[in-house]
Parts: structure tokens; sequence; C-alpha cells
């Protein structure tokens, strides 16, 4: 066995296991968690209790959770939608234009990167307070439908496309718009898998510009509930851990069941 495995490969492997361990730990806990009261939970219980269905029942019948994924989900989909569908366009045009003009003004958009979201939080609440947009779902859709990083990461990978093709394309009368749908968008669907994660993540995730527009209980989102709940007087760490597994499970279905599109989609915009 010395010889097979040796001290570099065990040193690797306790690596690994400790990382592993490290990772897993909090999502055991917060399975755990959901099954218990508050006492046991701040007693450091990390057995399963009885106390999930009692759990369940607080969580969709006093702070209506169901009600909460809902607004969640119709604010991540039409958001998702929209990014891929602006910044993609945007990408394919940096990319299949290029001139002095684009590559500036791609220059200048990547430049945005370095604003951090502070700065642009009141600016953007005046606009929305202007448009009669405050305390709704389009104000959030309509201000994450564009991503600088997802512009960056659509024009990494869409470099590397065939210009001959599009050219013949266009030879044959084929409009950019069909170009992009027909031809164009439908070899990249990787790369739009991976797009599509992040920002459902982004959007899901997202805590700040929600609390700010969102005003009222029965527009809030999963992120808002469980900062709601964290903040009360007597905490319900049984509820909490409900409410965030809850609300963790759609991100963990949608990255492993577009897993290898994910990778594929990352690999394809780091080789660009």
């Amino acid at each position: 066995m010395k010889g097979k495995i040796g001290i570099p490969k065990i040193f690797i492997y306790l690596i690994l296991i400790v990382a592993s361990f490290l990772s897993i730990f909090p999502f055991f806990w917060m399975i755990t968690g959901m099954t218990n009261s508050a006492v046991d939970i701040v007693r450091g219980k990390m057995t399963f209790g009885t106390m999930f269905i009692e759990n369940i029942r607080i969580l969709f019948s006093e702070y209506d959770m169901a009600l909460v994924l809902i607004n969640s989900l119709k604010v991540t989909g039409f958001t998702v939608v929209l990014c891929l569908l602006i910044c993609s366009m945007a990408a394919y045009g940096f990319v299949m234009y290029k001139s002095k003009v684009t590559q500036r003004l791609y220059a200048l958009t990547m430049l945005t990167m370095m604003i951090p979201f502070a700065a642009l939080m009141i600016p953007l609440f005046q606009i929305i307070v202007q448009f009669k947009l405050l305390n709704s779902h389009f104000a959030l859709i309509i201000t994450g439908a564009t991503s600088v990083f997802i512009i960056f990461f659509f024009r990494q990978s869409f470099v590397t496309y065939p210009y001959e093709i599009i050219q013949a394309a266009r030879v044959d009368g084929a409009g950019e718009f069909r170009i992009f749908f027909r031809i164009f968008a439908p070899s990249m669907k990787s790369t739009f898998f991976a797009a599509a994660i992040y920002a459902f993540m982004t959007s899901w995730n997202s805590y700040m510009w929600p609390l700010i527009v969102l005003q009222t209980n029965d527009k809030r989102t999963t992120t808002l509930l469980i900062s709601y709940l964290s903040s009360a007087y007597v905490p319900q760490y049984g509820v909490i851990m409900t409410a965030i597994v809850l609300s963790t499970l759609p991100i963990i279905i949608i990255f492993f069941a577009f897993q290898k599109q994910f990778v594929q989609g990352m690999l394809g915009s780091l080789k660009a």
C-alpha cells in the first residue's frame, strides 16, 4: 500500500477529505436543524429531531412561504430570460461588428464593473420612484436584466465562433435576428446554460436591492423572509433552517440538472 499510495497522495486525500467535510457540514447542519426546535439547535444538537412538520406548518401558515417562493421564482425567471436575451445580443454585437467605436464602447462597459453597487443605489432608487415602480417586482426585473459580467462572459465565448458561418448566412439573405436566433444561439447552448445558472444564482440570492425596493410582506422574496426571521426578538431557528433549506433547493436542483452544460460553457469561455 505504501508503494502504491505514498505520502504525497495521502496528504492530498486528507486535504480533499477536510475540504469536503467543511463544504458538506453546514448543509448537513441545516438539514438536521430543520427537524429540531430552537432550544435543541442552541444546545448544539446534531441529530435529527421530530419538529420538521411543525416547522413546515409555521413557515407556510404564519409566514406564507409558498407566496414568497412564487415571488422569488417569478422575479428570478423573468430576470434570467431578459438578462440572457439582452446580454447575449450585446456580446454578439461587440464580436460581430468590430470597429474602433465598438471596442471603445466595450472597454467603457467593462469599466463600469469597477463601480460598486452602493454607489448606484440612490440613482437607481430615484429612477424607480420617478417611474412609479416602487414596491413592484418589475423594478427588480428591469434593473437585473443587464449584467456587465455576463456580457463579458458571452463575448469571451462568442469570439471562438466561426465568422465564416455568419458571412455565409448574410450572403444567403438572412437577417441579423434570424442569424442570431436560428443559427448562432442554438450552437452556443452550453454558454447560455452557464450564463443562465450564474444569472439565476445572482438574482435568487439578491438581498440589498429587494430590501430597498420591496416594502410590503406580500412582495418579499426568500432572502427578505430569512432576514426577517433572523431579526426576530426570539428567533425560531428551526423555522429559519427550514426556510434556508427550501430557498437553497432550487439552486441545487438547477445546478445539478445542468452541471454538464455549465462546465462546458465555462471551459468554452476560458479557452477564449
